[in-house]
């Protein structure tokens, strides 16, 4: 039977330091790959996730053990990476990548090898106009349209994790929709 995090939590508050290794191990890919299609940069992504639980281990005295640690950890990265893109001013340059992790299927699908010309070239268009339209997104859109239509997370998630009202989080997915569909729309029409 797997230990829960609030019991692994009560374990490093007792001291056995170690335990928190569990949580990591239990976390760190989840949160590596938000965090990717946030900053888009592997490096920069180790170091946020790094971070991350550096800051949750030395916090964790603080935390409430009734309290959810997934959504308390994502929170934390959430942030570091929102302020981590706010000093590089890269907020309206950074595109949208796949993740590095073959096995994930939540990454774009490119066609098998064998496709023909046109359906590659296709492939590699959409592709483009993906990235362009994903980095017309605030961070924030850009983090609860991830949430929502990749990672199937809920609304009531999404505000907790972005720390917003319910109604901003509907909001902000739905804004990130609209600005993928206006830009998308004449691709997909000439697609068909």
């Amino acid at each position: 039977m797997e230990v829960t995090d609030a019991a692994v939590v009560a374990q490093v508050l007792a001291g056995d330091q170690d335990a928190f290794r569990v949580l990591v191990e239990r976390h760190s890919r989840s949160l590596f790959h938000v965090v990717y299609r946030m900053c888009g940069n592997q490096q920069d992504t180790e170091e946020i996730v790094q971070e991350t639980f550096l800051r949750a281990f030395k916090a964790l005295p603080r935390f409430e053990l009734r309290a959810n640690f997934a959504t308390w950890i994502y929170r934390i990265a959430v942030n570091r990476t929102l302020d981590f893109l706010s000093a590089k001013k890269m907020k309206d340059t950074y595109q949208i990548v796949d993740d590095p992790d073959p096995e994930d299927s939540r990454q774009m699908q490119m066609p098998a090898a064998d496709a023909g010309p046109e359906r590659l070239l296709l492939s590699v268009e959409m592709k483009k106009k993906m990235s362009h339209a994903m980095s017309l997104l605030t961070p924030v859109e850009r983090v609860a349209f991830t949430m929502r239509h990749m990672e199937g997370r809920s609304i009531e998630e999404i505000s907790r994790n972005l720390n917003l009202k319910t109604s901003a989080a509907k909001n902000s997915v739905f804004r990130a929709v609209q600005k993928l569909r206006q830009q998308l729309e004449p691709f997909a029409s000439t697609a068909r």
